[in-house]
């Protein structure tokens, strides 16, 4: 983890402004990281994540959140980036608070493989992006769609 800032609302990770995507290898990361750059991004807006890092950030923040985090998509969202972390992938956070910058994570997001990737916004948490084991089960999932 490149940076030392960690937003948090009630004890969990919360980078609004931000999306965060989940990539099956720090190859595809990487390669998104830099397409990313290309497209205009700064670096410094560009914070990666080894899987070791997230794993033990989820840690940290599954033990310090408060039991009202337990009601939101925060925590579950943790988890589900703690278990990805577990497998080896790596993540990126990139600093895209406008629709148009969103669209185009999302979308290098994609191209390199990204198995998840998700808006902080104020009040809410966007799927930007069909994780691969919801594809065919979306009935009690977050809404989904592009910003």
């Amino acid at each position: 983890m490149q940076d030392t800032t960690h937003p948090e609302v009630l004890g969990v990770f919360s980078p609004v402004g931000h999306v965060v995507a989940s990539f099956p290898t720090q190859q595809d990361m990487e390669g998104a990281a830099a397409e990313l750059g290309q497209q205009g991004f700064a670096t410094d807006k560009i914070v990666r994540f080894s899987p070791a890092e997230m794993k033990a950030q989820a840690e940290l923040d599954l033990d310090r959140a408060s039991p009202l985090a337990e009601l939101g998509y925060e925590v579950k969202l943790v988890r589900a980036h703690r278990e990805l972390a577990e497998k080896g992938y790596s993540f990126l956070m990139v600093h895209a608070p406008k629709g148009e910058q969103t669209q185009l994570v999302a979308e290098v997001a994609s191209r390199f493989h990204a198995e998840r990737a998700q808006k902080y916004g104020n009040f809410a948490i966007e799927e930007l992006i069909t994780p691969v084991a919801e594809e065919d089960h979306v009935v009690g999932t977050p809404a989904k769609g592009r910003a």
